[in-house]
């Protein structure tokens, strides 16, 4: 028997001890990913190392109770590296900049809070999906281009204020200023990093990479006695975790337009990845359980705001550790809370003991995750779905590095709004959803009478949550010109939702169409 025909797993107390062996693995499991992950994100974010824990433990402990969603993990995210480093420098770094970027953190949680109880969430469909993964491809650029020089031993005060294209071209002079022996350490670390997966050995592929990484570099450091042969920034410094969790936002840079586009920046991207997090791992859930995404942007929102009050980096719904959880085999959202559980005993019995990770490890650990983000087979698989969706893609990620994550997705969108007026689309038929919808012997059938594309999907999503389960919907679509890759996606997605319900999708009037690409759920538009 499938698990999508076994009956679910329980949720609270009775999923605890229904679920509890196989949540509690996963979670410890989890934890051993997440504790050196979060680290090196709130590291990379100019935030104290020790914070990113503190996130994740709220995410956790906390965050699990009332979250949207089953399976989820929520924490520090890589994809939140470059907005949270350039809030802290924006405000003068250090103390001074963390602090700052702790007011702008509690302000665009608060907001976060606020469109999830109006219902917001959906609101993430309004963004391509190429621009999207434009996005997530450049931060992962970004972050190769600043922990490449800390995987070679390089002061990262010597690097401040340097942006990615500078960052890249210093590379050769990091490796000629290398230090060897936390180097190597770094340098084995990326080697196991990226040799694990292509193990295929049970056994082997349940342990966490990240794990037998430090499971080497800490005693390779005890061994050379870094604390003592090494500069203070070969090691991770933890200082007086809980002396400092506390009242810790300052909120007096609120007056200015640095404050404002960086809670623009955290709230947007924040909670675009949740959601997108989110919507992945209901298509992985076993059970293919269906998650309230508003209830659970409320639920990271609400663990944002305690976050940066405490002193914590940002988090979201985290893809890399969600996705581990459930090959973990994680059943409910106890998983989440265990690792979160498991991460305060750490920070209360093992502070000694982290202090001795090299930052050269860390370092290995964000290149691989900024790898992931940015692999060339996430450039091949855009270009299968058709040269326009490569052009947003390149675009995106051109204009981010560039210039910041906001012009860089905003750029993308225009892209595709200039490539959709190249194809037919008229200005009225951007955001406005046409159609007509007549229900007649327990049928439904939704004609579409103009594009139907990203920016007009939301329109369209309220008409496809009027349809009760088990009946046949027959969907014309021979009089719309224009229907495009993210439109698909979700097409594909609604029928194989709807189809479980016992219930039937037709799809016609594609037969008139031509399509950008080979690819199945490529963008198309009407033969002329």
């Amino acid at each position: 028997m499938s698990a999508t025909d076994s009956s679910l797993p329980k949720d609270g107390l009775a999923g605890l001890k229904e679920n509890f062996r196989f949540d509690f693995l996963s979670g410890f499991l989890v934890f051993l990913l997440a504790l050196p992950l979060s680290l090196g994100i709130a590291k990379a974010g100019e935030i104290p190392p020790a914070m990113g824990v503190l996130t994740a433990m709220i995410g956790g402990m906390l965050v699990s109770f009332f979250a949207g969603s089953k399976i989820t993990i929520k924490g520090p995210a890589a994809g939140l590296i470059t907005i949270s480093a350039g809030c802290v420098t924006a405000f003068g770094g250090g103390l001074e900049g963390w602090h700052l970027a702790l007011g702008v953190i509690v302000v665009a949680s608060v907001l976060q809070v606020i469109i999830g109880l109006l219902k917001a969430g959906s609101l993430s469909d309004f963004f391509p999906h190429s621009a999207v993964h434009g996005m997530l491809a450049a931060i992962g650029l970004i972050i190769i281009s600043k922990q490449a020089h800390i995987l070679l031993g390089i002061d990262p005060a010597t690097l401040a204020g340097m942006k990615p294209l500078a960052l890249y071209a210093q590379i050769p002079s990091s490796i000629m200023h290398a230090n060897i022996p936390v180097a190597t350490i770094g340098i084995i670390g990326l080697i196991i990093l990226f040799s694990m997966p292509k193990i295929n050995i049970n056994f082997i592929k349940k342990i966490p990479a990240p794990m037998i990484v430090l499971l080497i570099a800490v005693p390779a450091a005890i061994i050379l006695n870094f604390n003592v042969t090494q500069p203070g920034h070969a090691l991770v410094k933890i200082g007086d975790f809980w002396g400092s969790i506390g009242y810790n936002p300052d909120f007096s840079g609120i007056g200015t337009g640095v404050f404002w586009k960086y809670v623009f920046m955290f709230l947007v991207v924040g909670s675009l990845e949740s959601c997108l997090t989110v919507k992945a791992m209901d298509n992985m859930d076993p059970w293919k359980r269906q998650s309230d995404f508003n209830k659970d942007l409320v639920a990271v929102g609400v663990g944002n705001t305690l976050a940066g009050i405490l002193g914590g980096s940002p988090m979201i719904s985290e893809v890399a550790r969600s996705s581990a959880n459930i090959g973990f085999g994680a059943r409910t959202r106890w998983a989440n809370f265990f690792h979160g559980f498991f991460l305060f005993i750490a920070m209360l019995l093992m502070i000694p003991v982290i202090e001795l990770i090299p930052n050269t490890a860390l370092a290995a650990m964000l290149i691989f995750v900024g790898y992931n983000l940015a692999a060339p087979k996430e450039f091949i698989k855009t270009y299968k779905t058709g040269k326009s969706q490569l052009i947003i893609f390149l675009v995106t990620i051109a204009v981010t590095i560039a210039t910041d994550l906001l012009v860089g997705i905003a750029s993308g969108i225009i892209v595709k709004f200039i490539i959709h007026f190249m194809n037919g689309a008229t200005f009225r038929s951007l955001f406005k959803a046409r159609y007509e919808l007549i229900e007649t012997d327990g049928k439904y059938n939704l004609t579409v009478q103009d594009p139907a594309i990203f920016s007009n999907l939301i329109g369209f999503k309220k008409v496809f949550e009027r349809f009760q389960p088990g009946k046949e919907i027959i969907i014309d679509f021979s009089n719309s010109k224009l229907v495009d890759h993210t439109f698909m996606e979700f097409l594909e997605n609604f029928e194989t939702e709807y189809h479980r319900t016992g219930g039937n999708v037709i799809v016609n009037g594609f037969e008139q169409f031509e399509l950008f690409s080979d690819h199945p759920l490529s963008g198309r538009k009407i033969k002329k």
